[in-house]
């Protein structure tokens, strides 16, 4: 997505470009800059799992992970938006059990995800962002 569909998605609600082509919706994630103290805007795919969010630090199965991912390392304190609604929320690795358990409902929204853990050799982490 560009900076125009977050500025869509933010001027809509989130039902322009609040979707990939496949269905699954989209949500923005607002990190902090670990090296510049900005904040920063990400669309990604998502899947709701209770009161979390679950998202996929996956940059297309590319060898390395995405910034969004090191800045929630840096500070784990973030803002999602789904929809029109904006919510504080506190981000962590899913564990091993937790990973299991919704790989499934993240593979039925976006398959790729298989492709991309098979083409990298690091471990694509699954993120959980919890109501803070």
């Amino acid at each position: 997505m560009t900076g125009m569909n977050v500025v869509a998605y933010r001027l809509s609600g989130g039902r322009v470009a609040g979707h990939v082509p496949s269905g699954a919706p989209i949500c923005l994630l607002i990190t902090t800059g670990r090296r510049t103290g900005r904040s920063r805007t990400v669309p990604l795919l998502y899947v709701p799992d209770g009161d979390d969010y679950v998202v996929v630090a996956s940059r297309g199965g590319m060898g390395t992970h995405p910034a969004w991912y090191l800045n929630l390392r840096a500070d784990p304190n973030a803002t999602v938006w789904v929809g029109s609604e904006t919510r504080p929320v506190h981000a962590r690795d899913a564990t091993e059990e937790e990973r299991r358990r919704v790989w499934p409902k993240l593979t039925a929204a976006y398959p790729h995800f298989d492709a991309y853990q098979v083409r990298t050799s690091r471990h694509i982490p699954v993120v959980i962002l919890s109501p803070a």
